[in-house]
């Protein structure tokens, strides 16, 4: 059963939720038209805890309030800083940033700016705008120092997979679960599959 929690973000403050008694913690953030509440994020959530880590999810600002547009990627990043304080402080044996599409881009960042995590993991990742492949998603892949893992579906409209596999499964430390599927990465069908892969990540 989760755990509800606050998180004060700039004399504001979203929930998170929090699953499980792992050391090991893993921060998962939800995707641009979801929150927390979506059945994926919850499946997820409940099946990384069940697998013996600490999961948190946790909402962005515009999605607490209902709203459907994202915040600016400032307040995103805020957030996304706060809420991976909470869980680091819960987790001893360290941290990992994992998101669906939006909330793994953000999850990047974060670490391409160096905060103090274990590894990546990518639900999807938005390497371009749908129907906008010039527009890449990249300059920062490169700065990022921890291992990696994505699990890329080969019929992405946000991630064409030539472009896919030139920018990012040729990075160091990359580890790629393909799959036959488009964004949603087939929903709570995978959910198993990608839970699975997920823990012998952080575990290993």
């Amino acid at each position: 059963m989760a755990r509800t929690l606050q998180i004060k973000v700039d004399g504001d403050a979203v929930s998170g939720k929090i699953e499980g008694v792992g050391e090991r913690g893993v921060l998962l953030a939800h995707g641009a038209g979801t929150n927390q509440d979506h059945p994926v994020m919850v499946a997820t959530r409940s099946a990384l805890a069940a697998g013996g880590v600490r999961v948190m999810t946790f909402n962005y600002p515009y999605s607490e309030a209902g709203r459907t547009r994202p915040d600016a990627t400032e307040r995103l990043l805020a957030t996304h800083r706060a809420a991976l304080s909470k869980l680091a402080d819960r987790s001893p044996g360290g941290t990992y940033l994992a998101g669906r599409s939006m909330g793994g881009r953000m999850g990047t960042y974060l670490a391409a700016e160096g905060v103090d995590v274990r590894g990546v993991i990518c639900y999807g990742y938005p390497l371009h705008p749908p129907g906008k492949p010039d527009r890449l998603r990249i300059d920062h892949l490169g700065s990022i120092r921890v291992p990696m893992l994505f699990f890329q579906g080969d019929r992405d409209a946000l991630s064409r997979s030539d472009l896919f596999d030139r920018h990012v499964r040729s990075l160091p430390k990359v580890k790629v679960v393909d799959l036959k599927a488009d964004h949603s990465l087939g929903g709570l069908k995978s959910v198993e599959l990608l839970a699975r892969e997920t823990l012998a990540f952080v575990l290993a």
